[in-house]
Parts: C-alpha cells; sequence; structure tokens
C-alpha cells in the first residue's frame, strides 16, 4: 500500500479575469469525510465557500482517508494538502 496527499486543485481562471464568484475569503465551510472512511475517484471530499458561491471538491484518486490536514473555517491556497489517501 502507499499514500497520496490530495491538494487543493487550481483555482478556476475566471477567478482572476471576472472575480466575483471568488469575493471575499475562500474558506472550508464542510468538510465530507473522516479518517478511515473509503472514497472513490470523483468523491466530494469537502465543501469550499468561496463569498458568492459553494464549491464542492473531488478527490481524483480512490483510497482509504488516513489523514485530513485541514478543518471547516480554513482558508486553502491552491495546492495545499487537504487530505492522505491510502491506496492499493
Amino acid at each position: 500500500m502507499s499514500t497520496i496527499s490530495v491538494r487543493m486543485p487550481k483555482y478556476p481562471e475566471c477567478w482572476s479575469s471576472c472575480g466575483s464568484c471568488a469575493s471575499g475569503d475562500v474558506f472550508i465551510l464542510e468538510l465530507l469525510v473522516k479518517v478511515g472512511e473509503e472514497v472513490q475517484r470523483d468523491d466530494n471530499i469537502l465543501t469550499l465557500e468561496t463569498g458568492k458561491v459553494a464549491l464542492d471538491i473531488p478527490t481524483p484518486y480512490a483510497g482509504r482517508v488516513v489523514a485530513i490536514h485541514v478543518t471547516e473555517g480554513d482558508t486553502v491556497d491552491e495546492g495545499a494538502p487537504l487530505i492522505t489517501l491510502e491506496t492499493a
């Protein structure tokens, strides 16, 4: 078994050009997984609040959650580690 870190994806390009959906602080509204849970590729792992919209962030990998590196209310930058998965 190996582990892989799921990181905050790049923000949509429209955020830098228009910026209206990203106005205000960008923070974690809700964590949708717990340590020990199995997730499948594309399962949502958290909801991000942008000030105008709430976005669900999916995992690009399947595996078992072994660590969560963020908490609700945290602000997150692109590339920040979100969770660590143990993969087969």
